[in-house]
C-alpha cells in the first residue's frame, strides 16, 4: 500500500487488486495493468468521499483505523463514488461499516462533477474535483510502465467518435491532477498530458 497526500483533504492510495493475475500482460491486448490500483479520498464540505475504494490486503486493520479517525474527526457522512460498476471493489464492506451511500454519478458531494465517458454500452464516469482541479478516471486513461499516459478505450467500444467527443469535452476542464486507476498519477499539467494522449490515439487523417 502506498498512501500519498496530494493536497489538504485530498489523498490517493494504492492497493493490490485480487484479480490482477487475470489482466492482460501483452500490450496488444490493451494496457498490461500493474497489480496496484489507485483509489481516492476527498474531504468535501458535506461528506467524506471515497472513489473506487479497495482495502489493501494484509493491511486492512491499519488502513481502517486511520479512516475511522478521519470520519470521526470530520463528523460527516461517507459517500462512495464509482467511476464504473466494475470498480465496486471494497465498496460494500466500507458502506456497511460507515453507513455510506454508493453511487455512480448521482447525489454528488460538494465540489465534485461527473462527466460521462461515451462510446460503449456501459456507464463509465470521470469525476472532476474542482477545488483541487483533479480528475479521477477509470480505465479510459492509463499510465504504462514507462510513465506514458495513453487512451485505452473500453473493450465494449461501439462508437469511437462518441468516445473522442466525450474525451475532448474533458479538455475544457482546467485539470491539473489526473488520478488514474492504473499506473502513476499525473500530478502537474494533467490537461496537457490528456490532450497529447488523445491526439496520439486518434487515427491518422488521409492526406489530400
Amino acid at each position: 500500500m502506498d498512501v500519498r497526500r496530494l493536497a489538504p483533504g485530498l489523498w490517493r492510495w494504492t492497493a493490490r487488486h485480487p484479480e490482477a493475475a487475470g489482466w492482460p500482460q501483452d500490450a496488444a491486448d490493451g494496457l498490461p495493468w500493474p497489480d496496484l490500483v489507485g483509489c481516492v479520498y476527498y474531504e468535501a464540505s458535506d461528506a467524506v468521499c471515497l472513489i473506487d475504494p479497495l482495502l489493501p490486503g494484509g493491511e486492512e486493520d491499519e488502513f481502517l483505523a486511520h479512516l475511522d479517525r478521519d470520519v470521526e474527526r470530520l463528523e460527516l457522512p461517507v459517500v462512495i463514488l464509482l467511476t464504473a460498476e466494475w470498480h465496486r471493489r471494497s465498496s460494500d464492506v466500507l458502506a456497511q461499516r460507515y453507513g455510506a451511500t454508493i453511487t455512480i454519478g448521482e447525489s454528488l458531494p460538494a465540489g465534485i462533477e461527473a462527466h460521462s465517458i461515451e462510446g460503449a454500452d456501459e456507464v463509465q464516469l470521470a469525476y472532476f474535483i474542482r477545488p483541487h482541479r483533479a480528475l479521477v478516471v477509470a480505465e479510459v486513461f492509463g499510465v504504462d510502465s514507462s510513465g506514458t499516459l495513453g487512451v485505452y478505450p473500453s473493450p465494449g467500444l461501439i462508437d469511437r467518435a462518441a468516445l473522442d467527443k466525450s474525451l475532448q469535452s474533458l479538455l475544457e476542464l482546467q485539470v491539473e491532477r489526473l488520478l488514474v486507476s492504473h499506473g502513476e498519477p499525473v500530478l502537474e499539467d494533467g490537461r496537457a498530458a490528456m490532450e497529447l494522449a488523445l491526439r496520439q490515439s486518434l487515427p491518422a487523417q488521409p492526406e489530400d
